[in-house]
């Protein structure tokens, strides 16, 4: 039971593919969010050992240290699914800032031994 549940308040949630309601649905449980199927079927990665990283750490506000790996495609690689690898590997937060990822900390050996297992090629 719901917070609103017999409320005026309470609404009934949607598909976000089809817009019905959810016991109404029948869209495949595959499809992604924005309802076109290509979006996932489509994507091809290229290899990581054919991928070159830039591994650096620069100094941001308030004297704080970020690691920034640069010079990987978003078109070609899977740039969230890496950075999720690497927060967990570093024990740190970090963000997708363009086609850079933004570890916090100075994580710049950590992060280039787990790119390097992966099998990225790393540059300092």
């Amino acid at each position: 039971m719901g917070l609103f549940a017999g409320t005026k308040w309470e609404t009934v949630s949607q598909c976000q593919v089809c817009g019905n309601a959810v016991s109404d649905c029948e869209c495949p449980s595959d499809l992604p969010v924005s309802g076109k199927a290509s979006d996932t079927a489509d994507a091809t990665w290229k290899a990581a050992e054919k991928q070159t990283a830039c591994v650096r750490t620069e100094k941001r506000k308030a004297k704080r240290l970020v690691t920034v790996v640069a010079g990987l495609s978003v078109k070609e690689s899977d740039l969230p699914g890496l950075l999720a690898k690497l927060k967990a590997a570093c024990g740190a937060g970090g963000s997708l800032e363009g086609e850079s990822l933004v570890i916090q900390g100075d994580q710049a050996e950590r992060i280039s031994t787990v790119l390097r297992q992966i099998g990225y090629r790393v540059k300092p």
